[in-house]
């Protein structure tokens, strides 16, 4: 910028120089008017070389602007020499590649790859740095996260930067690939436009309707019907993962399959695993397995159904028989509303006086609602879970029988239950009632 004023400042020194020498020349012939037209024309002249030399010296120093960057979104695509129904390729780019933005077009943008090879992209399947913020902030935020269970990618699929699925998306996962499972969220599933809102139909009203209509005052009953009330939307949950490579996002769980052994799965019992745990191995040299160390796990599960305001329903003990050389319900623990994650660890019964008390085993935890809790609604924006009160329920794995623990003299605090206990007791007298008969 120096180099700039310095030139503009020799310029004007000349014009000035140039001006006072014809100005002593004319001096004699003021009665001219060009003599003071061709001042202005010299100082004209000098404000224009001024503003030139400056703006030329300016222009080489300013700073150049930062440079732009987009990151490929599609699973595998080419750069193309020009924009036109014939061109040709001139590099290959996949997903999660970063582009320096060089120009824009119409709908495509020409790019530079990390290699210097350059050419023009879809604009449809690039991100902008803002979607690539918005997984990087996720990352930081939930990098500390403990892991509530393992899962394996169905088909390849996309990861989304918030639940649902109309938000932005990024990363994608390959068929096959193991995530690790980090929080769970629930939306009401989107309803196609032009599609109608079912409705209930109102009991109340379809009998009051049939009784008025061979009574008197028909008119007046159906008309004091309660009005029907709309059915709840179908939900839909979705999952944040983590992938092998680190990088996290939201995923539709339909698009995956709890990581759960063969052994196992087979007993659920028309349920859904939601987390299996390895507690402990046993050894049964004639088990058919190769490998002999059998685990013995815990498990949590829940009904095929979205949207429920609780992780799981039901844990269940798998231990190893190893004379009958086969997995058996070492303990289980239904109706409740459980939250992930399940605490495995070693530990000491803190309020045991036994010996075995002081030898650590295998110990388990786990949250359920409190009885006295509140209900507990999903976030309709987010689909965050929260629950209120909750109670820490702790067992020990002892031989092959489990165990509670609790504090000396204490009874164990209420829970809530997603199906009334006296209802249950209903339908189970019902069931052994039935093929009794009367006499």
């Amino acid at each position: 910028m120096g180099y700039g004023f310095a030139v503009a400042a020799v310029s004007m020194e000349i014009v000035l120089c140039c001006a006072r020498s014809f100005r002593t020349i004319v001096s004699s012939s003021r009665q001219f008017d060009f003599v003071r037209y061709f001042s202005r024309i010299c100082s004209f002249v000098a404000v224009s070389m001024v503003l030139i030399a400056g703006g030329s010296g300016c222009s080489r120093l300013r700073p150049k602007p930062p440079a732009q960057y987009v990151y490929v979104t599609a699973k595998q695509t080419f750069l193309r020499d020009r924009v036109a129904a014939v061109s040709n390729r001139t590099a290959t780019v996949e997903n999660g590649d970063r582009l320096e933005v060089l120009d824009r077009g119409r709908r495509f943008v020409k790019v530079q790859t990390a290699k210097g090879e350059q050419g023009w992209i879809d604009e449809k399947v690039i991100a902008t740095q803002d979607v690539f913020d918005q997984f990087e902030k996720l990352k930081q935020d939930h990098k500390a996260d403990p892991v509530v269970a393992s899962a394996v990618v169905r088909d390849e699929v996309y990861m989304h930067a918030k639940p649902g699925r109309d938000t932005e998306r990024f990363f994608r996962l390959a068929e096959g690939e193991k995530l690790k499972l980090l929080a769970r969220a629930t939306l009401a599933k989107p309803v196609p436009p032009g599609t109608r809102v079912a409705k209930a139909p109102p009991p109340a009203a379809t009998a009051a309707t049939a009784k008025g209509s061979v009574e008197k005052g028909a008119k007046d009953v159906s008309t004091a019907a309660a009005a029907p009330e709309p059915v709840p939307p179908a939900m839909e949950d979705w999952w944040l993962v983590r992938d092998s490579k680190g990088d996290t996002g939201w995923l539709y769980s339909r698009m995956m399959d709890v990581d759960a052994p063969d052994a196992i799965t087979r007993y659920s019992e028309g349920q859904r695993i939601v987390g299996s745990y390895v507690l402990t191995t046993v050894s049964d040299p004639e088990a058919e397995q190769d490998d002999k160390n059998i685990p013995i796990y815990v498990t949590v599960l829940s009904p095929y159904k979205a949207g429920l305001t609780y992780d799981f329903d039901q844990v269940r003990v798998f231990t190893w028989n190893v004379k009958k050389h086969r997995y058996e319900t070492g303990y289980r623990d239904r109706n409740i509303e459980g939250y992930l994650p399940v605490d495995v660890k070693m530990a000491t019964d803190p309020y045991g006086k036994s010996p075995t008390a002081t030898t650590p085993v295998p110990t388990f935890s786990y949250r359920v609602l409190a009885d006295d809790a509140g209900p507990v609604i999903p976030d309709p924006v987010t689909g965050a879970i929260v629950p209120g009160k909750t109670v820490l329920k702790t067992y020990r794995l002892e031989s092959n029988l489990v165990r509670r623990v609790l504090p000396p003299g204490t009874t164990a605090p209420g829970e809530a239950h997603p199906e009334p206990v006296s209802d249950k007791k209903k339908a189970a007298g019902a069931k052994g009632s039935k093929g009794k008969k009367r006499r």
